[in-house]
């Protein structure tokens, strides 16, 4: 029998790279995401004309962020892919941020990873070894996204793939516990 997409390990156990699953194309307008229930992806809304997605967008198998939601990441690969892709990914970093919505505050961290096949990016080993630029216009992307629908996104800092790696396994043991508790 076959897994579900959100139970796909997140780090593939042979070649120890993060498994990325793309919900939203570099390029798009268009948001997708992933419904548990239905085991689909479905449309989740569309940005103001003149934005879209940087780079592929989309969430960390098998974790549970603080958001209540799978870890967003996002992927710098030579081409955009398609909805539902499984990238296999090398984590260089994690923008650390908060995200306000109706009065609350909760952590909505971005973890940033390039694809294992990259040729454009195979040079990239930390989120410091991109252009400055780029990593500010990816905060300014969440930001003004973010802002487009009526949330707050407050970037805390920058930090390392150990830091990243370290939210993920924290994340996946969030995952099983629920995963625990629904099943029992």
């Amino acid at each position: 029998m076959r897994e579900p997409i959100i139970q796909l390990s997140a780090f593939d156990e042979e070649t120890e790279t993060l498994n990325a699953i793309v919900d939203t194309p570099k390029g798009s307008r268009n948001k997708f995401k992933y419904d548990e229930e239905k085991g689909r992806f479905k449309l989740s809304g569309t940005l103001p004309l003149g934005n879209s997605f940087p780079f592929d967008f989309g969430f960390v198998p098998s974790t549970l962020g603080e958001d209540g939601d799978a870890l967003d990441i996002l992927i710098l690969m030579d081409e955009p892919a398609f909805t539902g892709c499984l990238v296999p990914s090398k984590l260089i970093g994690i923008i650390e941020a908060n995200q306000t919505e109706a009065g609350e505050t909760s952590r909505n961290d971005r973890l940033i990873a390039i694809s294992a096949d990259s040729r454009n990016y195979s040079h990239i080993r930390f989120l410091g070894d991109l252009n400055s630029n780029v990593v500010e216009e990816i905060e300014h992307f969440f930001v003004s996204y973010n802002d487009s629908k009526g949330k707050r996104f407050e970037v805390l800092r920058r930090s390392g793939p150990e830091r990243g790696r370290s939210l993920i396994e924290k994340a996946t043991a969030a995952w099983h516990k629920r995963q625990d508790h629904s099943s029992g």
